[in-house]
C-alpha cells in the first residue's frame, strides 16, 4: 500500500513568486528516489496562503530513505542557502501531513 506525505507551507504574498520559481527549476532528484511514486506542487486557490507538496511513496521507508538521503539534504541546503542571500523564498510555516493510500482509481 502506498504512502502519501504533503508538506504544508505558509508562504507570504511577496514571496510565492520566488518559491513556485524553485520548485519549477528544481533538479528533480525525487523522482529517482527508490520507491518514489508521485509529485505535485498545489498552488492556493482560495486565498490562503497555504502551498502543498504532496509526495507518493511505496512505502513508509522508502520515504524515511528518501529524507535521510544526500540528495534530499543538499536540495534543502540549497533552498536555506537561497534564503539567507535573501533570494529565496520564506515559508512562516511547515508541517508534514502522513496518509495511507486506501483507494484510487485512474482513468480509463
Amino acid at each position: 500500500m502506498s504512502v502519501v506525505r504533503i508538506n504544508a507551507l505558509q508562504v507570504p504574498e511577496q514571496a510565492r513568486e520566488g518559491f513556485e520559481q524553485r520548485f519549477a527549476s528544481r533538479a528533480g532528484m525525487v523522482e529517482g528516489a527508490e520507491g518514489f511514486e508521485h509529485f505535485e506542487l498545489l498552488r492556493p486557490a482560495d486565498g490562503s496562503d497555504r502551498y502543498l507538496v504532496y509526495t507518493r511513496w511505496r512505502s513508509e521507508e522508502d520515504f524515511t530513505r528518501w529524507t535521510e538521503s544526500q540528495a534530499f539534504g543538499a536540495g534543502h541546503r540549497q533552498a536555506e542557502e537561497g534564503r539567507q542571500g535573501g533570494g529565496g523564498p520564506a515559508a512562516a510555516h511547515s508541517e508534514i501531513w502522513a496518509f495511507d493510500v486506501l483507494q484510487t482509481t485512474d482513468p480509463a
